[in-house]
């Protein structure tokens, strides 16, 4: 046992400081390296690609890379398996002889992608050494993704609008939890996005929370976008209120384009000590809030006019008492109104029935979400006329520990010492470990 933790304390140590100095390229051959001290013969890196449809292999070269598969769907595979669950999962048969495993890539609660990791025996304590490697494998690539164009171009596949190329790079991660809450967000179309941002962000027992929603669908709605997002960050990081936020958004679009751009959003603070919600309402579609996984209530505000038409409207910040257990959804119009040639919209009720029905079937989050996405693409025949974001918020409690929960909605609980096998819908009958949710 002794000599096992030093093998392990080795591979790690040596990988992270090989990763100083080290292009995120070289990657997979010094982790393969690394990971020999701790008995895997064979370390392969996938990323999940941007609209999350399948896994890319990253090697230092065309060489490297080809005795292996290049890509690998998400859907209908082992690997998209351990992807969407977030399992520990036997990338082949035990009666091979060799031990392969699926081993998720995990960014907090961000899903990045995947290691293929092969090893001499099989036990308790290697799956443990896997998953510390691949803690560190992610934590690696995310923070040398922003300067590895490499990277960027394997996770694409095809070009992507300059306003998109501006969003993605403004925008938080798509998965946060800790917790109190479970935050997840996605948005299409992912190579043209122009004006729709989200934003979310923790401060002590505060989550902030916003979307918006550029006018028009160009490069112009981008700059737009990019302008909101970055005058709400700034306005709120000075302590300033939900309404003088919103009224700072509106200057610097007036600012910037003297009454000829405008944003709608939704402006948000959630107390994680009281579940006291608080939002404005800046000529935006109101928030939802999913109760008990069966109730789904249209939070009513009244709203003012939109940030940059300076039409003089008061503002209001609304109030929700939320309970442990509830779900906010901020979206945007592309959501709701994408429809077929001659077909009825998507529509706000057949949305909200998609998270109910995938939240029942013990989903993560994240995967209720990326499958969301896909349905109203495949509703629209795979082509958006309109930017579609989903922003959802579970508020989990008041106590940052046991996190537990936190764990089950994100798909880490099935991803852990001695879990080869997503077991996430087994354990969700008691996901709440002794919080009865309203009704229940």
């Amino acid at each position: 046992m002794e000599r096992d933790s030093e093998d392990r304390r080795a591979m790690l140590a040596d990988l992270l400081l090989a990763s100083h100095l080290m292009p995120v390229e070289s990657l997979p051959g010094q982790a393969s390296e690394c990971a020999a001290a701790a008995g895997f013969h064979r370390v392969l890196i996938y990323l999940a690609d941007l609209q999350r449809t399948k896994l890319c292999l990253l090697a230092e070269s065309e060489e490297a890379a080809r005795p292996h598969e290049a890509e690998l769907p998400i859907e209908g595979t082992v690997a998209g398996r351990a992807y969407q669950y977030g399992g520990l999962i036997p990338a082949s048969p035990a009666s091979t002889g060799e031990f392969e495993w699926w081993v998720p890539l995990l960014d907090g609660t961000e899903r990045v992608g995947l290691l293929r990791v092969s090893a001499r025996h099989d036990a308790p304590g290697v799956r443990s050494d896997m998953e510390a490697l691949a803690s560190l494998v992610a934590l690696i690539i995310v923070s040398k993704r922003g300067t590895s164009d490499a990277v960027a171009k394997l996770v694409r596949t095809r070009s992507m609008s300059l306003a998109a190329e501006m969003q993605w790079n403004l925008l938080p991660p798509r998965t946060y939890a800790d917790g109190r809450v479970a935050i997840s967000a996605l948005l299409e179309p992912a190579y043209d996005i122009s004006g729709d941002v989200f934003d979310y962000a923790i401060d002590g027992p505060a989550v902030h929370l916003a979307i918006f929603d550029a006018m028009g669908h160009d490069t112009a709605a981008g700059l737009s976008g990019a302008l909101a997002l970055g005058a709400w960050r700034n306005a709120r990081r000075r302590g300033v209120d939900l309404i003088g936020d919103a009224e700072a958004v509106e200057s610097a679009l007036l600012e910037q384009y003297d009454h000829q751009r405008y944003v709608t959003g939704i402006l948000a603070r959630l107390d994680t000590r009281t579940g006291i919600l608080r939002w404005v309402n800046r000529g935006h579609h109101p928030p939802i809030v999913i109760r008990d996984n069966r109730w789904v209530t249209h939070l009513t505000c009244t709203p003012t006019h939109p940030m940059g038409t300076e039409l003089g409207l008061p503002s209001t910040v609304c109030h929700e008492h939320l309970q442990p257990g509830d779900r906010i959804v901020l979206y945007t119009d592309g959501i709701t109104e994408a429809r077929r040639p001659g077909g009825p919209e998507f529509g706000v009720a057949r949305f909200t029935d998609f998270l109910i029905r995938h939240h029942a079937d013990g989903l993560p989050v994240p995967e209720t979400l990326r499958r969301l996405v896909h349905a109203v693409l495949e509703y629209h025949e795979g082509r958006l006329q309109d930017d579609a974001t989903v922003l959802m918020c579970e508020w989990i409690g008041s106590a940052l520990e046991p996190a537990h929960q936190a764990a089950d909605l994100t798909g880490l609980s099935s991803h852990g010492p001695g879990k080869a096998e997503p077991g996430y819908r087994d354990h969700r009958a008691d996901h709440r470990h002794g919080h009865r949710r309203p009704g229940a």
